[in-house]
């Protein structure tokens, strides 16, 4: 057979480079080409003895190039598109071939890249089904700026890296292929030669979907398309965010709320039974931990490997949304916890993406977790920062997410998070504060509410970090919302105590309100609580059986009286009585005890009342909503105060007996002389409890009591709280 001459297309050395998968420019050499005014076409297939061009219907031999198996060149006249044929002693073929298109990536998309400036940077990179040159196929786009060479690898070429390198992009570091035939579902991978001269195989940064754990791919998955019906919602969640309105949340780990034949619940099985389960409860939003893909089930989601890629466990990302979609057409928001502090070392992820440590930093000092073994983002390079706030803007955009709560921020905020001296590196200025996290997360609270005023964002921060949910131009990170982590390691530190020891620790219950208006606060019960040997709700309790239930419902009465927005984690609803379990479903057997059943009730109840009561919830983050009446009554171990709302609105008293014993006449200052109901008891039998109190309501006299100008005597049941409604706004003469 007639052989090509290697001259007729490249120095020798490029040829080989390019057979060998070495090559870094592989256009410039395959594909068509004009050799004076006629069309070559050099093509390249390992598997293939002989190669044609087929030129509608008529095939072009494309001869061996000498020296060099696998490459084949040969005159195609015409300018119509081709197809390659391909055969061996066992089998024909015939495909597009991918060198024959043209750039799919614009000047402006490869500039904002470069730059660390795309907004929408999915759009751009990652795996995008769609026509290209009149061809169905899939356009590839990754940045790897110090590879040597990217090939796009999959079933589709026998994960052969020499066959699909893919076209630099400039200097900007991105690299990117059209490949015709590749549609939806199509597993695939980047196979990068490094700039430490390694082969590293990786999933996808931006890929919109992953193979089932413990396989390691990305998928092809189109995310065009989808037909939203939440429109109501979405114009009017803005009101639903607003400090002045309800927020009661939900959090659940998908894996493990509840399980079918052994396997959790799928996003479409979510969509019908959590949404409706979470509806009746009476909460106003699901927070999902987390979702992005991640390679570890014990994990929970908190190491995320495929940031853009809701997990597969649970379904492809349009039964994602089905999940989000039917959330919003019950009115219930819906959160994703969201982890951009740090990134596992798994080899398939982002570690050492391009053989350079280009998503981390390269000094461990920086860019290595102790506590967790992960890695840490390097929020100074500008890239890497649009990864992330382009991450957050995704799920709200594509996803219509109402809201990220994002994890471990301290760690972000401070170099010397859990390190040593000698273990971190100080910033410009010496200290220990980390600007570049800093100015990462001012960047993704303003990029997201700048799209989106209706969404919220919230902070899991643990110190008293200044401004977390004040607005960036204020000098704040610029959150909606942040936990209130001391406030509740203080409750439950109390709370977890024998009644008779509580006198001494009394004003842990009080501290939280010397700062609870500093800041926007969710008043968080997570499930950080209930792991790790911590034991569950209920058992943190101290007492008989009856005093352990007592005791917790108690607490979510003081909990939802008390200023600030709420979460409780999946379980905690009806006391379950062992520590979750990430492997298996809560425990929805013990509802068949009408002590769980009581106290699933309550929390329901309380919910209603929260979201009725305007004193409960319009002033959550604002002073003027709280008037202690009794904060010092150590001995007694009973708390009282007034929560207001707009003028308008009827007053609010909420009382705590924390002690088992019931205080029948308890003599109390009140705002208001009149009739106040008992709007709710946490000892009423319907709760499991043992139905003391007021019977329904009592009347306060005038007469000053507690700096009030009116009193009453109250029954306090033992281990309560009660909770009072002022019926009219007109006082006893």
């Amino acid at each position: 057979m007639t052989k090509t001459d290697p001259a007729d297309i490249a120095e020798p050395e490029v040829l080989a480079a390019l057979c060998e998968g070495r090559f870094d420019a592989p256009f410039s050499v395959l594909g068509p080409h004009k050799l004076g005014r006629v069309r070559h076409v050099t093509a390249l297939d390992h598997g293939a003895d002989r190669m044609w061009a087929v030129v509608q219907g008529k095939a072009h031999d494309l001869l061996p190039v000498d020296g060099f198996p696998g490459l084949f060149h040969g005159k195609v006249p015409g300018t119509r598109p081709y197809r390659l044929r391909g055969a061996n002693a066992s089998d024909t073929w015939e495909a597009e071939d991918a060198y024959r298109f043209g750039p799919v990536l614009g000047e402006i998309d490869e500039y904002l890249i470069g730059e660390g400036k795309h907004q929408r940077l999915w759009d751009a990179l990652g795996a995008h089904v769609r026509d290209h040159e009149g061809v169905a196929g899939t356009h590839f786009a990754v940045w790897a700026p110090n590879a040597r060479r990217v090939s796009l690898v999959g079933e589709f070429n026998h994960w052969d890296g020499r066959r699909h390198v893919m076209r630099r992009r400039g200097a900007t570091g991105v690299w990117e292929i059209f490949l015709p035939g590749v549609g939806d579902g199509a597993t695939y991978k980047y196979e990068i030669l490094g700039a430490d001269g390694g082969l590293h195989m990786k999933a996808d940064p931006v890929g919109f979907g992953a193979q089932h754990p413990p396989e390691t791919a990305s998928m092809v998955r189109d995310i065009r398309g989808y037909g939203w019906s939440d429109g109501d919602w979405m114009t009017t969640r803005q009101v639903a965010h607003r400090t002045d309105q309800p927020i009661s949340v939900y959090e659940v780990h998908l894996g493990s709320w509840k399980r079918k034949d052994g396997r959790p619940l799928s996003y479409r099985e979510a969509a019908e039974e959590l949404v409706a389960y979470v509806k009746e409860m009476g909460f106003t939003h699901i927070e999902l931990m987390p979702v992005s893909e991640y390679p570890f089930d014990g994990s929970w989601g908190y190491q995320p490997v495929g940031l853009y890629a809701p997990t597969i466990r649970f379904g492809p990302p349009h039964e994602f949304r089905d999940l989000v979609n039917a959330a919003h057409k019950a009115g219930l928001g819906l959160i994703l916890d969201w982890v951009p502090g740090h990134f596992p070392t798994d080899a398939h992820g982002l570690g050492r993406f391009d053989g350079t440590a280009l998503y981390e930093h390269s000094d461990p000092r920086e860019g290595f977790h102790q506590d967790w073994n992960t890695l840490i983002y390097n929020y100074g390079r500008l890239e890497v920062q649009n990864y992330l706030t382009a991450n957050a803007l995704y799920w709200i955009e594509e996803y219509h997410v109402d809201g990220l709560r994002v994890d471990a921020v301290a760690s972000m905020l401070y170099r010397d998070y859990s390190r040593n001296d000698g273990e971190w590196i100080p910033n410009k200025d010496g200290g220990r504060e980390n600007y570049e996290a800093i100015a990462m997360l001012q960047a993704m609270n303003t990029v997201t509410y700048g799209a989106d005023a209706g969404i919220l964002t919230v902070a899991e921060e643990s110190t008293s970090y200044p401004k977390v949910s004040r607005p960036v131009h204020d000098g704040g990170l610029g959150f909606g919302f942040k936990w209130n982590m001391g406030w509740m390691n203080d409750t439950l530190d109390y709370i977890g105590r024998e009644p008779v020891h509580r006198k001494y620790h009394h004003h842990q219950m009080t501290f939280g309100l010397h700062y609870a208006f500093s800041e926007n606060f969710i008043l968080p019960i997570s499930h950080d609580e209930v792991v790790h040997g911590k034991g569950s709700m209920l058992a943190k309790m101290p007492g008989n059986d009856w005093e352990k239930f007592a005791n917790l419902r108690a607490y979510y009465g003081f909990m939802w009286g008390h200023p600030g927005k709420k979460l409780l984690f999946m379980g905690q609803e009806f006391a379950q009585g062992a520590e979750w379990n990430h492997d298996a479903e809560i425990d929805w057997a013990c509802l068949q005890n009408p002590q769980h059943a009581g106290m699933q009730r309550l929390v329901r109840d309380l919910n209603a009342l929260y979201r009725a009561t305007p004193a409960l919830h319009v002033r959550d983050c604002d002073g003027a909503g709280f008037q202690w009446i009794e904060a010092n009554d150590a001995q007694a171990s009973v708390y009282a105060w007034v929560r207001r709302g707009t003028p308008d609105d009827p007053e609010v008293v909420v009382i705590c007996n924390f002690t088992p014993v019931e205080r029948d006449a308890y003599v109390l200052g009140f705002p208001q002389a009149g009739r106040w109901r008992e709007a709710l008891n946490t000892d009423a039998e319907i709760y499991g409890g043992g139905g003391r109190g007021n019977m329904g309501a009592i009347t306060a006299e005038p007469g000053e009591s507690h700096g009030q100008p009116a009193r009453a005597t109250v029954v306090l049941p033992p281990l309560s709280t009660l909770i009072f409604i002022k019926d009219d706004t007109s006082a006893t003469a």
